[in-house]
């Protein structure tokens, strides 16, 4: 399934415009437009009740939270600001006023907390169940372009912002913290050795050739690194569900830290980074402890 969603992308973006205003389409975290008055970025995320969250046993807030909070990740992305959103509901016949009440609160406490304008959208009901589309504007930092997926070079470092595995089986898919303020330190801090960058939405091992494919080039992680990185609830996945930890971390999604590529090593600093493994011309290799090379399969969330 993994592999028809990256084919059914690269055939929208052989049909998505190429001309004047739109600098970047389909195929990133945010499609860029220049405008009169600088560069606009664009993004959306649909979520579905059985599908990103489950109505039935999560709270209300935490679930609206969760879809402003997913925009905001692709702000993170591409280390721009926030700007404004607009959101779009169909809502269950069956539910409350009260209980929509609830799901606004949640995205409006999350977007205050980012400086974000919710500023419109559009609200239905209907006999399905919840579904939550959410739409964003970003604009650059000043002094900051937009980091895209496509820069990574042969040579660079491989980086990620934070754990991975377990999202969904510890909760952490609603409460997860968007990188925006890290991905602006880090755009700060490193310029232009700062390559290519991504957030990790479906899993390591699917977003990473994401991030492969639009370079043009490939990548090693090495297991060892790897393991350095699997979050504690990746741990306690892994001891009902017959999968190994290592396996939860590449694969399971909805982390929304933050993948990246950088010109040398990194000094320590005010962003909390751990190196995974080099961008390498082809092949996307997980390397293991005993030195063994195995293609890494681009497997993760399934929406």
């Amino acid at each position: 399934m993994a592999a028809i969603e990256l084919e059914f992308v690269q055939w929208l973006q052989a049909r998505g415009p190429r001309e004047s205003p739109v600098e970047l389409g389909i195929g990133d975290d945010m499609a860029i437009v220049q405008t009169s008055a600088g560069q606009v970025l664009l993004a959306s995320d649909m979520m579905l009740d059985g599908v990103h969250f489950d109505s039935s046993r999560h709270d209300l807030r935490l679930i609206g939270r969760k879809a402003v909070a997913c925009n905001l990740s692709d702000c993170a992305a591409m280390a721009v600001k926030p700007l404004a959103s607009t959101v779009s509901v169909a809502w269950p016949r069956d539910r409350s006023p009260d209980d929509a009440k609830k799901l606004f609160e949640g995205m409006d406490e999350i977007a205050r907390e980012y400086g974000l304008a919710l500023v419109g959208g559009d609200t239905v009901s209907w006999d399905q169940p919840l579904a939550i589309d959410v739409s964003i504007a970003g604009v650059p930092y000043e002094g900051i372009k937009p980091v895209t997926r496509s820069g990574a070079r042969v040579g660079d470092i491989l980086y990620v912002t934070g754990p991975l595995g377990g999202s969904v089986h510890s909760g952490h898919h609603l409460t997860f913290t968007p990188r925006v303020r890290e991905a602006r330190a880090l755009a700060e801090a490193l310029g232009s050795r700062l390559h290519a960058m991504m957030d990790l939405s479906d899993g390591l091992a699917l977003d990473l050739h994401r991030l492969c494919q639009a370079s043009g080039v490939g990548a090693i992680v090495e297991e060892r690194r790897l393991e350095a990185v699997i979050s504690e609830a990746a741990t306690a996945a892994a001891a009902n569900s017959g999968r190994t930890a290592i396996d939860h971390a590449l694969s399971d999604g909805e982390d929304f830290e933050l993948l990246f590529t950088v010109k040398g090593e990194i000094e320590s600093g005010e962003v909390p980074v751990f190196p995974l493994g080099r961008i390498t011309d082809r092949g996307v290799y997980l390397y293991r402890v005993d030195g063994q090379a195995e293609p890494l399969e681009p497997r993760g969330f399934l929406h």
